[in-house]
Parts: structure tokens; C-alpha cells; sequence
């Protein structure tokens, strides 16, 4: 196996595993419940969530890692752009996580006679710390990352310009409905921002199996044609 089919086949594991933290939306109901923290409940589901929430994490650091040495050819400051997206991700999520598992922390605290309306506040707070940090992270870096690598791609010809060309579409109208969010326009988890988020969605997992199944393409024909017959000094003009 080449060295960039590896590259192509890790980054395109990595983005695919991205899709794991799906059911967290299912699996975080209990813990975000108000009366969790007294004990209401069990916790073992929000366990798993955050738990495939830090696997996301890691997932998405390692196709930023993955795909850098060779997409910066085409726009190093676009790379390095995406790599920093990616751990900034990253964080939001490791934030939300930690917010979930103090959650989880206090609920099996919650019936050793610890005031009931404090805990019920404290849990109130968290919630609110998990919902913000999955809009900044979850929600907001998505779209920034589709703008810099779908550019990338789409620049490169390094994978099928539909692919990266979702992407770029989706991008603007998921962003407008974050922002939209951010302000309280339209409800952070509502039907319209989930249609807004779906051509996002449809980028990375096109990407992904793109990347498994075909691999990373040589660089498009005419960028090679250039290079090929640059000359090596400039063309003299005959006398």
C-alpha cells in the first residue's frame, strides 16, 4: 500500500468514526433532565455519550493531522487553519464532556441529603455549559472546517469536486442557521437547524468514504500539465 492510499484510508477511518457520537442526542436525555442531579434516573447512558463524544474528539484531530502534509501544498495558511479548527473542536468537546460528567458526578451524589435546590441550580448550570459548548464546538466548527478544506479540495482535485463542493454550499447555510441559534432566533436543536446542518453532515461522510474506498486522486490535469511544461528559465525571444 502507497504512503498516500494509508493517508487516504486513515483520514477517511477518522472521519467516519466522527459519526459515532449520533445517539448522544438520545443517550444525554436523562442527564439533562432537570431533577438528574438529585438522583432521578440512570447515568450509565451519558456515560457512553461522553465517552464516544472524546472518541470524536481524537477523530477529528487525526483527519486535520492526517490530511495536512498534504493538502498545505495547496494553501498552507487553509491548512493550518483547518488543523486549528479541528482542536478547537476538539476542546468545545472535551468541555461538554467534562460538563456531562460532573453531571453524572452529582447525580450519583445527589441522594446523599445534599440540598435539593442546589443541586437542581448546579445541574441547570451545567446543562446550559454542555448546550454552549456543543453550539460552538459541534456546531459552529463544522462549517468553518467545510470552508477550509472543502476549499482545499476543491482547489486540489485531490477528490471528485462534487464532494468538496457540498461542502462549500452547505457551509454558508449552516453557519447563518448557528448564528441564527447564537441569538436566539431559532431554537438550538429545532427542525431548521437540523436541515441546515445536513449538507454538512453529507460533506464529511462523503468525504469519508470517498476517502476509503477511492483514495486521495493525483492532483487535477491541468495543474499538472503546468508543472510539467513550466520552463525550467524563461523563453527567449529569437533574435
Amino acid at each position: 500500500m502507497s504512503p498516500t492510499r494509508r493517508t487516504s484510508l486513515l483520514a477517511g477511518v477518522f472521519y467516519l468514526v466522527t459519526f459515532v457520537s449520533i445517539p448522544t442526542l438520545t443517550l444525554y436525555a436523562d442527564a439533562k433532565t432537570r431533577g438528574f442531579t438529585t438522583g432521578l434516573g440512570s447515568d450509565s447512558s451519558a456515560v457512553l455519550g461522553a465517552f464516544l463524544e472524546v472518541v470524536v474528539g481524537l477523530a477529528g484531530i487525526g483527519t486535520a493531522v492526517t490530511l495536512y502534509p498534504v493538502v498545505r501544498r495547496y494553501g498552507e495558511q487553509l491548512a493550518l487553519g483547518f488543523v486549528t479548527a479541528r482542536v478547537l473542536e476538539a476542546a468545545m468537546i472535551f468541555s461538554g464532556v467534562a460538563a456531562i460528567m460532573t453531571l453524572v458526578s452529582l447525580h450519583r451524589s445527589g441522594s446523599g441529603g445534599a440540598d435539593s435546590a442546589t443541586l437542581l441550580v448546579a445541574g441547570d448550570a451545567l446543562v446550559g455549559t454542555y448546550n454552549w459548548s456543543f453550539m460552538l464546538g459541534q456546531s459552529l466548527m463544522p462549517g468553518l472546517n467545510a470552508l477550509l478544506l472543502g476549499t482545499l479540495l476543491y482547489r486540489s482535485g485531490l477528490v471528485a469536486r462534487v464532494i468538496p463542493l457540498i461542502g462549500l454550499v452547505g457551509a454558508p447555510i449552516h453557519l447563518t442557521a448557528v448564528v441564527l441559534s447564537f441569538f436566539g432566533v431559532i431554537g438550538q436543536i429545532s427542525t431548521w437547524t437540523l436541515l441546515a446542518a445536513l449538507p454538512i453532515a453529507a460533506w464529511e461522510f462523503s468525504l469519508g468514504v470517498y476517502l476509503v474506498v477511492k483514495g486521495l486522486r493525483a492532483p487535477s490535469t491541468e495543474r499538472q500539465a503546468v508543472d510539467v511544461h513550466r520552463p525550467a528559465t524563461p523563453d527567449l525571444l529569437p533574435a
